[in-house]
């Protein structure tokens, strides 16, 4: 019962709420048959907002869109002024490491372990090649 309410609570704040399944009809919902994941992804990196049910594979991919979007966009920026000659090499390396400053780049995390509330730990396949200690 509390999963319904906390439902009718989420429909209640976000009243335009949307599944892809609502988007298209059957007929075109059939060529995504089996591709249901990459139509998620498309409709969640288009949504304003992005709910996950939990912080798997899909959650990370459509965060990591939405905040390498605006990195793109500079990096984009400072490779058509070193095209256009408006940069130096050398210039647009120390830019392109600022962009990338403090962003994690691939590398493996210690996930969050939480003994007494496990289910609030870190989700063990969000990152399978956690770092041993």
């Amino acid at each position: 019962m509390i999963q319904f309410q906390q439902l009718a609570i989420l429909k209640e704040s976000f009243p335009r709420i949307v599944k892809k399944e609502m988007l298209l009809d059957s007929t075109e919902l059939q060529h995504f048959q089996n591709h249901s994941s990459a139509l998620d992804f498309i409709v969640s990196v288009a949504s304003d907002t992005f709910i996950p049910t939990y912080y798997g594979n899909m959650a990370k991919v459509v965060e990591e869109n939405n905040i390498a979007e605006p990195e793109e966009k500079r990096l984009l920026e400072l490779l058509d002024l070193h095209d256009n000659k408006t940069l130096s090499w050398d210039q647009s390396a120390v830019y392109v490491k600022e962009v990338h400053e403090g962003r994690r780049m691939g590398e493996p995390a210690h996930r969050k372990v939480i003994s007494d509330k496990p289910k609030e730990e870190d989700y063990f396949y969000a990152n399978p090649h956690e770092m041993h200690q």
